[in-house]
């Protein structure tokens, strides 16, 4: 009887240590209450729709600690193959708050792919300013980035 015990033990400390872990996506993703990336937006629809598109609870994948949704299983499977090919870049923070060392929420209306890249922006004025130059902006977001990959978004000041 006591193996039976220690196993339910062990079993019990698994499921505790998985459920704690469970909903808290990495702190270098963006991602929702519920580990949702994009704001529950297609990332494959940016590169093939050329827009921003909602993707459906029921067809997701987890990836790298977060849930992404898609539009279509076409979509899903085309990530599934090739996911760092369409993640968004700086973990799905605003591109241009990363150039200044912030981790901001996006607004995933406010995006463009660069160099096959997704870039998402705060919103459409934070936008303007990361447009204004793409490069220079990129060269400081790129140079941040493992300053501030690892550290809460709390944690930087504005």
């Amino acid at each position: 009887m006591k193996p039976k015990y220690q196993m339910s033990g062990l079993l019990l400390t698994a499921l505790l240590i998985v459920s704690a872990s469970a909903g808290a996506a990495p702190i270098d993703k963006n991602a929702d209450a519920n580990d949702v990336a994009l704001h529950g937006y297609d990332p494959i629809a940016y590169f093939k729709a050329g827009a921003p598109t909602r993707g459906k609870a029921g067809i997701t994948v987890a990836h790298d600690g977060v849930i992404y949704r898609f539009a279509s299983v076409a979509n899903r499977d085309a990530f599934q193959q090739d996911p760092r090919r369409y993640v968004p870049q700086f973990g799905g923070f605003c591109a241009m708050g990363t150039a200044m060392g912030l981790k901001l929420d996006v607004d995933p209306q406010a995006w463009r792919i660069v160099d096959g890249k997704l870039y998402l922006n705060l919103n459409k004025d934070v936008q303007k300013k990361w447009l204004s130059d793409i490069p220079g902006h990129l060269s400081q977001a790129n140079a941040k980035w493992p300053e501030i990959q690892d550290k809460d978004p709390k944690s930087l000041k504005n």
